[in-house]
């Protein structure tokens, strides 16, 4: 009789145990996985990163696949043609479709950050900078009409700065002004993150 209600306890554990496997493995596929095309891996996006190493996408069913996509073009271009789900990266992407007459464009929904955060980083120390130090260099902004380099000439023109006065190189895309900052090119840089390129090297 004892080993009859040991064998029935012993049921009911592995029943309980199988179970609740299933239910969370239920959970698990039930979720939707979503691809999104991210424009740069940069620590300006720290609520995103947060928010999926958290598990908050997850709370809500979402299963996020995040895909380095560099340059806004490249963004828009791989939402189009259904190899992303969303593009993360700036709203200037989706007015320049619209304008291209598209008919399936693209819309923009949502924003990630309020603020623009990105730094004008020098070769030498400079005490008691201002603006007017740029007026006659030669400054990597990022690609022409790009988010970067919109915002540039946005600080300048709030500065009271000619953008004329300055010489914004735009021949460089967002994901190389570093590198091509360190071997040589431009006076002045427009990035996100400082830590790119060493304190020794230039002062910030």
């Amino acid at each position: 009789m004892k080993k009859f209600i040991y064998l029935i306890i012993i049921l009911i554990v592995l029943l309980g145990g199988l179970i609740l496997l299933f239910l969370k493995n239920d959970k698990k596929n039930n979720l939707t996985k979503i691809t999104v095309a991210e424009v740069t891996h940069s620590a300006f996006y720290a609520p995103w990163y947060v928010a999926i190493e958290k598990g908050y996408f997850k709370e809500v069913g979402i299963d996020i696949d995040v895909v380095l996509t560099s340059g806004a073009n490249n963004v828009v271009a791989a939402v189009l043609s259904n190899d992303v789900n969303i593009g993360l990266c700036g709203p200037e992407a989706t007015i320049y479709i619209y304008e291209e007459g598209e008919k399936d464009y693209i819309k923009t929904f949502a924003g990630l950050t309020k603020r623009d955060g990105q730094f004008i980083v020098s070769r030498k120390k400079e005490e008691n900078f201002t603006l007017d130090n740029l007026k006659g260099k030669e400054v990597l902004a990022g690609r022409i009409a790009g988010m970067p380099e919109l915002n540039f000439e946005n600080a300048l023109r709030n500065g009271n700065i000619d953008t004329n006065e300055v010489n914004i190189n735009t021949t460089v895309d967002f994901a190389s002004l570093s590198g091509s900052f360190i071997s040589g090119t431009g006076d002045y840089v427009n990035l996100f993150e400082l830590n790119v390129i060493k304190r020794s090297q230039f002062s910030f």
